[in-house]
């Protein structure tokens, strides 16, 4: 898949993906407690939101002929290395792929009310900015 159809179908993604976590957001800042059904749907927002984060930054060091580590914490270690994100940006990513794997993997030792903050703080918008803009 060309670089330029795989970034339009990601920006499409985020958008969908953004979309729910705002409602969610939306519920949560009502002091609501959203559903179990709900706080399913935040999660795999999330889910998505970081996989398609790491696809994206996989495609990205593709096209630049760079090698493409297994490792999603690699893959955007050699993002910095290409300019693409900032070693301060490093930190909320490495954040990012750790939750995404806590929740594939280690689901039952979640803290819902950490994730709640995250997004009531929109502290996902980062991962959206970068799947929406074209490098």
């Amino acid at each position: 898949m060309r670089l330029e159809l795989y970034q339009a179908e990601t920006a499409h993604i985020a958008k969908e993906q953004s979309a729910l976590l705002d409602e969610a957001r939306a519920i949560l800042l009502t002091g609501k407690t959203p559903s179990r059904l709900e706080q399913n749907g935040i999660l795999h927002a999330i889910q998505i939101l970081a996989e398609n984060s790491i696809g994206k930054a996989k495609q990205l060091l593709k096209a630049a002929g760079q090698p493409v580590p297994v490792s999603a914490y690699d893959c955007f270690s050699a993002l910095v290395t290409q300019g693409i994100i900032s070693e301060t940006e490093l930190q909320s990513w490495n954040a990012a792929i750790g939750l995404r794997s806590r929740i594939v993997h280690d689901y039952m030792n979640i803290d819902i009310d950490i994730v709640f903050e995250l997004v009531r703080t929109e502290r996902y918008l980062f991962i959206v900015k970068f799947l929406i803009n074209p490098i």
